[in-house]
């Protein structure tokens, strides 16, 4: 195993200046080759592994801390990087391995191949509401890759940012693999400087601000957004299931989950049922009163929970409603008979309300959602094939989950990005490789005999060359 040198990260809140060296050490460092080597990659994957294993007990600490995260919750959802890193340890010298590509009759004798190559320095920018697992995911495609890497974690989740911070210092040497730490004018420093690539996950409005950012440098950017991801629910389900899947789907992490259902469109015939049970389940949860649950978060920011509170008027409140400024707490709350006018369906919504629409006709269901921008996520409960067909046929999402909510996240094989508004490029498994790699052509050809037909003059061969080309 190569042992990498570790050095002391570069200090929290840095100038400028101080980044602008930092980017210079790792571009030497990168030049120098060393993350070439599927021996070194393997390596730091290790590494990687081995560091969220010493340091779980911080991270879950750090979470509790910033979102009142379940531990349940926490291992699930952060500490379960380890097994995208796992899946990267055991494809990695497949990933590498140059693939062939066939040639055409007029190039022989020729060979092709296409040949994965890292990127070089790469920028990934975290977002707050999974601090942990959406800073460490994209790393570890990074680290497959063969690259370089300056991470930025959110300034909103402070407690979880010093933990990523103290355990990439721990484990890799800063000129390899580094955080800053900061608020806005960290960011608008990193952002600054030329990368090879920029990694960023969260709202729509920041990634706009990334990307005009990177095309100061004509840099390449992955943009993980979000947007309102619809739940479309048809009358043929079984009742209770539909109902735990989709509570259990809004309301972990209290809704503050880029892929969680944001509105629910219900077949008006199974609507009453349907509500009845997610009613129950929310009980089953979490008892009469979340607020006393262990197993319920809290919303991030004062800021975030006043924003959310404002929704609470926007329709019936079925169930919750409460709140607690002090706390940040929003109980678990669903909407009925809600305009689609009203605020709460304007925007990505980012919390524990869910907002209930019902339809006549599957039609209408996908006229609104095509209506809207392209959601990262959407959801279908159906029993119905054509159902489930007419739906993936007609709209367009990052990803869809039929008939269970969220889980479509976990697989490491299944890419997970978005598309339109929702975000640009995708990752997880092998597309994290793809990822952070350019796959360079190469053609080889040989000295055994060189044919004139292309060579000028031209004269009489114009029909060749027809027959060739057409």
């Amino acid at each position: 195993m190569i042992q990498v040198p570790i050095a002391q990260p570069i200090a929290a809140s840095p100038s400028p200046l101080a980044i602008g060296e930092l980017m210079q050490r790792q571009r030497r460092f990168f030049e120098s080759g060393q993350t070439r080597a599927y021996e070194f990659r393997l390596a730091q994957l290790q590494a990687l592994k081995q560091a969220v294993k010493a340091h779980q007990s911080e991270v879950l600490a750090a979470l509790k801390a910033d979102l009142n995260k379940p531990e349940l919750e926490a291992y699930l959802t952060e500490i379960g990087v380890i097994k995208e890193i796992d899946y990267a340890i055991k494809h990695l010298k497949a990933w590498m391995r140059p693939r062939s590509a066939a040639m055409p009759l007029e190039q022989q004798p020729a060979k092709g191949r296409i040949m994965p190559e890292p990127l070089g320095v790469v920028l990934i920018i975290g977002p707050w509401n999974y601090p942990f697992q959406l800073m460490l995911s994209p790393l570890v495609g990074a680290i497959a890759a063969g690259n370089c890497a300056l991470l930025k974690p959110s300034e909103i989740a402070p407690q979880t940012s010093r933990v990523v911070a103290r355990l990439i210092a721990h484990t890799f040497d800063p000129d390899y693999i580094t955080t800053v730490e900061g608020g806005v004018e960290v960011s608008q420093a990193v952002l600054a400087e030329r990368f090879d690539h920029i990694f960023f996950t969260g709202g729509t409005a920041i990634g706009k601000i990334v990307m005009a950012a990177a095309a100061q440098h004509l840099t390449s950017v992955t943009l993980e957004l979000g947007g309102k991801s619809p739940c479309i629910v048809d009358r043929e389900i079984q009742v209770e299931y539909t109902a735990r899947r989709i509570v259990w789907g809004k309301l972990i992490n209290a809704g503050q989950t880029c892929i969680a259902p944001d509105y629910l469109l219900v077949d008006r015939e199974i609507k009453p049922a349907l509500l009845a049970a997610m009613q129950a389940a929310v009980r089953e949860f979490y008892g009469d009163d979340p607020s006393q649950s262990p197993d319920y978060a809290r919303i991030v920011s004062d800021k975030h929970w006043q924003r959310l509170s404002q929704y609470l008027q926007d329709g019936q409140v079925l169930i919750g409603g409460e709140t607690d400024a002090t706390s940040r707490y929003i109980a678990p709350t669903i909407l009925d008979q809600v305009s689609l006018d009203a605020p709460v369906m304007q925007e990505e919504i980012f919390g524990p309300i869910l907002p209930v629409i019902a339809y006549d006709r599957l039609e209408e269901a996908i006229r609104l959602v095509r209506s809207k921008s392209k959601p990262l996520a959407l959801y279908i409960f159906s029993r119905n094939k054509e159902v489930q067909t007419q739906i993936l046929q007609q709209t367009s999402s990052g990803g869809v989950c039929i008939n269970d909510t969220i889980m479509h996240i976990a697989p490491s094989a299944l890419p997970f990005g978005g598309v339109g508004e929702s975000g640009i490029g995708s990752y997880h498994g092998k597309a994290s490789f793809d990822t952070f790699s350019h796959y360079k052509s190469v053609m080889v050809k040989n000295f055994w005999f060189d044919l004139k037909w292309r060579y000028a003059p031209y004269v009489g061969k114009l029909e060749l060359f027809k027959r060739l080309v057409g």
